[in-house]
């Protein structure tokens, strides 16, 4: 409550200080505020968005579809201030959640808490060509992780990610980057971090977990950052590639994925500890209007079936192991309508007892303001083990000052 209470004064006094400050002059999605102040010796920049949407859902019997499921959520509904302090080399990003999917999650190792905070993190740039990070924030992991969910090509992120990727986490990180000649850049990317994801307070549980990740640009920077978002919508006038390489290894691991997932409990209290290791490969493309991505993942696990402290008595709890693909392709038209499609397969170790996914997914959008103010809808085809099937179709908005 006192977080809730706390989020609402700094809102109010950020609008109601306006008349009173100077402020750089901005537009729809530069941010609500944007203020630095007089001797330039800090910036802020507001920006809250939200996203909402609407869903069908029809499951196969075996013989047809059943009556449909339908729900409408907030999906996401979050306030975001970043800019810099004392100098512009050294800068941050605070960005708080508002919506049930943003703050659920609430356990014994959070202090059964509401988890608000998505990212609080500084960025140094303390020499050329590197910065070092320290908070919370995103590890350098998949590509389709990192893209913020503000600037995704379909409603949400498909099934790899949501089963293999290795999200936020507590901790600090090294960037580097090298021109490799002409325009060949190559960007090198390592972390140590807690290992248990977001607003964990009562670590460190386990081991560290140890991320390196290497990016190769040999046909040159992207326009606006685009490797890092998705849908061509600056419309690259030259062919641009990302190739991406990331190794995750998070060491004695007491959650089933890792970052997330439940903690794997014992009887007696105690935390069933493996060292669990991901890797990911991926891709993105971008030519005028067309765009590619492509990813794989893998994750391997000492002992995936945790047991209790005999060694030998299961407690229930199995890491998700197993490997995914994700390819997803779009076309934005000059009318700023886009077609886009995504093809995602996953295969379970047989250990873990989840049976094999594809997924099939199409989607329309109509850009207004680029991602900040977009339509989209997509209808994806799950089918499960090649049995069990699923339809369902999404339509949602997004709003980002």
């Amino acid at each position: 409550m006192k977080l809730k209470i706390t989020i609402i004064a700094i809102s109010f006094l950020a609008l109601t200080s306006l008349s009173a400050q100077e402020i750089s002059d901005t537009s729809f999605g530069k941010g609500l505020i944007n203020f630095v102040a007089k001797d330039s010796s800090f910036s802020v920049k507001f920006a809250p968005r939200f996203q909402v949407r609407s869903m069908s859902s029809w499951d196969h019997d075996g013989n047809q579809y059943g009556s449909p499921e339908h729900n409408f959520i907030v999906r996401r509904a979050r306030l975001k201030f970043d800019g810099y302090a004392f100098t512009p080399k050294l800068k941050y990003k605070l960005e708080l959640g508002l919506s049930n999917r943003d703050i659920s999650g609430a356990n014994q190792f959070n202090r059964n808490t509401p988890r608000y905070i998505l990212d609080a993190v500084i960025m140094w740039n303390f020499a050329e060509n590197w910065e070092l990070w320290a908070g919370q924030t995103k590890l350098p992991g998949n590509v389709e992780r990192v893209v913020s969910s503000a600037n995704l090509q379909l409603i949400d992120r498909s099934l790899l990610n949501s089963r293999f990727n290795i999200d936020r986490d507590l901790g600090i990180q090294l960037r580097h980057k090298t021109n490799l000649g002409g325009d060949f850049l190559m960007r090198e990317k390592f972390s140590v971090s807690q290992g248990e994801g977001r607003n964990v307070t009562e670590g460190n549980e386990g081991g560290l977990q140890y991320t390196a990740r290497l990016e190769f640009l040999p046909l040159g920077t992207f326009i606006s950052k685009g490797d890092y978002s998705q849908s061509d919508l600056k419309r690259e006038e030259k062919p641009k590639l990302m190739l991406g390489f990331t190794y995750n290894y998070n060491e004695n691991a007491v959650r089933e994925r890792g970052f997330a997932g439940d903690y794997m409990m014992r009887a007696d209290g105690s935390l069933y500890e493996t060292d669990q290791t991901t890797i990911f490969a991926d891709a993105m493309f971008k030519y005028d209007g067309f765009s590619f991505m492509g990813e794989y993942a893998k994750r391997t696990a000492d002992d995936e079936i945790a047991t209790e402290l005999d060694g030998t008595t299961p407690t229930g709890d199995i890491v998700l192991t197993g490997n995914a693909l994700n390819l997803q392709a779009g076309y934005l038209f000059k009318s700023n309508y886009e077609i886009a499609a995504r093809f995602t397969t996953i295969n379970y170790e047989s250990i873990t007892g989840a049976l094999p996914t594809e997924q099939y997914t199409i989607g329309v959008n109509k850009f207004v303001v680029g991602h900040k103010l977009k339509v989209q809808s997509d209808i994806s085809y799950t089918t499960l083990d090649g049995n069990e099937d699923n339809i369902t179709f999404r339509l949602g908005f997004d709003l980002h000052f």
